[in-house]
């Protein structure tokens, strides 16, 4: 592993300085100030970070309900306001949202789409509600701040790459994201998690917690080095970041094939990349 990204991962896997919320005002060179949120099946995150990708307070979390529209008294956006109500003033936010997104518009919503959560019946109101609906405006309205919505798996990607090479990033949590990134340019987003993998099922049926749930842990893993051996002959990739909720319960014995070319980040990163939504060209948005 090369000196830049050992030193690039191992910051994805610090623990995080956190300043109390009413802490004095930092140095204007510390701003402007992201506030970053991280939109999960099961969870949604949130909190302030200065220029340099330091949370200046701690992340707060509130439970993804279902049913989720994207408006309403029990829509997403309402709920993302209770939760950042919570968190300091910023000056714009970045938002990692699990489906497909581009120019800020949701394109795909799984998880949103159902009527209890992930793995349950699709609502035909509910995916006519999500369809081309306009994330990054909604939330900009609601704010009052610039915003800019990506991937989810694209925004933890772009805390954890080291920006050498053609690197892939995996989520295992309540689905299977990717993002593939090269030379530390996110490229376009491609949605692997729900094309075919194996029995006639997706990746992300395969590989999401409700399988995992179902089969256990050793049954999973068998499931996720046989994904890992794909991806790998399908990008040839310079190097493997796996994080999530559950990159923790990933035994080390199916990453031993790829040697140094794979790394578990800590979930943090979710919110710590949403900073680097800010910076840069990036293809995939």
């Amino acid at each position: 592993m090369s000196n830049a990204r050992r030193d690039v991962t191992a910051a994805a896997m610090v623990p995080t300085d956190v300043a109390d919320a009413d802490a004095p005002d930092v140095a204007p060179t510390d701003r402007p100030h992201t506030l970053a949120i991280d939109i999960g099946g099961t969870g949604l995150k949130a909190s302030v970070l200065n220029l340099a990708g330091v949370m200046l307070a701690d992340r707060v979390r509130i439970p993804t309900t279902y049913p989720m529209p994207p408006t309403g008294d029990k829509g997403m956006i309402g709920r993302l306001e209770k939760l950042i109500a919570r968190l300091p003033s910023a000056d714009r936010v970045s938002v990692g949202f699990p489906g497909m997104v581009r120019g800020g518009v949701v394109l795909s919503a799984p998880h949103f789409v159902t009527k209890s959560g992930p793995g349950s019946e699709v609502d035909p109101a509910l995916s006519e509600a999500w369809h081309r609906f306009d994330l990054a405006s909604a939330l900009q309205e609601a704010t009052g701040k610039p915003t800019r919505v990506a991937n989810d798996a694209d925004v933890q990607g772009l805390a954890v790459v080291s920006g050498v090479g053609l690197e892939l990033v995996i989520t295992l949590g309540t689905g299977f994201g990717t993002a593939l990134f090269m030379d530390g340019a996110l490229m376009p987003h491609l949605e692997i998690a729900h094309q075919p993998f194996r029995k006639g099922e997706t990746y992300n049926d395969q590989l999401g917690e409700r399988a995992r749930k179902e089969i256990g842990d050793d049954r999973w893993n068998r499931r996720v080095g046989r994904a890992i051996v794909n991806l790998d002959g399908l990008f040839f990739f310079d190097h493997l970041f796996i994080g999530g909720g559950n990159a923790r319960r990933v035994h080390r014995d199916r990453l031993a094939t790829l040697g140094d070319r794979a790394t578990v980040v800590d979930n943090r990163a979710g919110i710590l990349g949403g900073i680097k939504l800010w910076q840069g060209n990036h293809l995939g948005l």
